[in-house]
């Protein structure tokens, strides 16, 4: 079976999830099945479990396939769910997307190689290869900060001409890149904003919403920009931007991810700790985070 774009829209607010662990480093299913009813209960749009913020680097296959199959069966349906497949090697990507292809994925987000710096040709080939081993819909993901590997304006030109190719998640902060995907590729492709600072601008300029982190712990606001803005009241939506950026710039009071499982913690849903090295945040951290909530109007319960 060939897909087709005809007709398919990648839209709206997905939160990047979290992927909940015990304190000895499990994946906690019965908290991601909370995170999971949390998210949809706020009136998100879709879920992105097995992204960056879902420390999907740290995972091994098996616990990836769990927590693919864990949000697949438990959203039964509700959500549009998009599976973050990216690995270093082509091989392994295939394999992830294999995965959640017989898990009932909607769509799989591929995220550039890391650690080594493909060319310009092997990304495409890369792409390409991963593209052509399944039936779903596939979006690119730039982040080239994390990854030291960047998406193109001409790259992702060449790579949006593959039928299953329908859309980028670009955290690349680079805003007249942003504007080049969508100046550049008319047609049934979604540009989707990955820095939670820049979701306006791109609904503003021609982009379709975003893939958040921030959503983890203010769906509700996330959304609110989307939602604004499709009703025609950018006000409201630039408004909600707005009040959503402390969140955002609060990343820097610890290492990634930890700010923002600790703050999906403080609302009440354990997310437990990041995968080590990486630690808690400090008192003083800590103590930031939460006025940055409370000033939010977001309720801490512990």
């Amino acid at each position: 079976m060939k897909y087709e774009k005809t007709g398919f829209a990648i839209q709206g607010i997905s939160p990047a999830m979290i992927t909940p662990f015990t304190e000895n480093e499990r994946v906690n299913v019965p908290v991601l099945k909370q995170l999971v009813d949390f998210l949809i209960d706020s009136k998100i749009h879709g879920l992105f479990p097995l992204g960056s913020q879902g420390e999907f680097y740290a995972l091994n296959l098996e616990e990836k396939k769990l927590v693919i199959e864990t949000v697949i069966e438990h959203n039964n349906g509700r959500l549009p769910v998009y599976i973050g497949a990216g690995a270093v090697s082509t091989k392994e990507t295939k394999k992830i997307v294999e995965i959640a292809e017989k898990a009932g994925a909607d769509v799989v987000g591929i995220i550039t190689p890391y650690f080594i710096t493909p060319s310009n040709d092997e990304l495409y080939q890369h792409y390409l290869e991963v593209a052509k081993s399944t039936n779903l819909p596939v979006i690119l993901y730039g982040n080239p900060n994390r990854t030291g590997v960047a998406l193109t304006a001409d790259l992702v030109v060449r790579l949006a001409e593959i039928d299953n190719i329908v859309g980028i998640k670009d955290s690349s902060g680079d805003f007249t890149l942003t504007c080049e995907y969508i100046r550049r590729i008319t047609s049934k492709f979604s540009v989707l904003a990955g820095r939670d600072t820049l979701i306006f601008s791109t609904l503003m300029n021609g982009g379709t919403g975003a893939i958040s982190a921030t959503a983890n712990v203010a769906p509700g606001l996330v959304a609110s920009i989307y939602n604004r803005f499709i009703a025609g009241d950018q006000k409201g939506a630039m408004e909600a931007q707005r009040k959503l950026a402390p969140l955002r710039i609060a990343f820097g009071l610890g290492s990634f991810p930890a700010v923002i499982k600790e703050a999906v913690s403080l609302i009440g849903i354990p997310a437990g700790p990041s995968r080590k090295p990486v630690g808690s945040l400090n008192k003083a951290s800590l103590l930031a985070l939460k006025k940055v909530l409370k000033e939010m109007g977001i309720e801490i319960v512990c």
